[in-house]
């Protein structure tokens, strides 16, 4: 049997990974702060950080990681904030992930493999992958 969700959780979390699609770094980080969950996880598997990094939001990323949200944390589909960030060409966000220790190698692709598979050699250079 499962319950059926309370209006007023549901009305917040959409607001806050609305907040992480739009890189609004200072009320994710507040909330966070409050008591939120940084691992937050939506009905697909994508956490804070991961819409974060996918909307090319480095600073909301850098608040995220701060308070603990994983970098490394795979969707549904296997894929990383990292790999996200190398499709997406987020440079900014890229960095950011990998200052707060993300696993170029994680994830299915992993970055390693979206970097391949676009060309990057100047991401595969970074991430020792050449």
């Amino acid at each position: 049997m499962s319950e059926t969700p309370d209006p007023e959780v549901v009305e917040l979390a959409t607001k806050v990974f609305d907040l992480a699609r739009r890189g609004e770094s200072d009320a994710l980080a507040a909330y966070v702060d409050a008591g939120l969950p940084a691992n937050l996880t939506n009905d697909r598997g994508d956490t804070l950080l991961m819409l974060a990094a996918y909307h090319g939001h480095s600073t909301a990323v850098t608040a995220l990681a701060d308070r603990g949200a994983d970098p490394d944390r795979a969707n549904d589909r296997g894929q990383t904030p990292l790999a996200g960030a190398v499709f997406k060409g987020e440079r900014p966000v890229i960095d950011a992930l990998l200052a707060a220790g993300a696993d170029p190698a994680a994830g299915t692709p992993s970055a390693v493999d979206t970097a391949r598979m676009f060309g990057k050699d100047d991401l595969l250079e970074l991430f020792g992958a050449r």
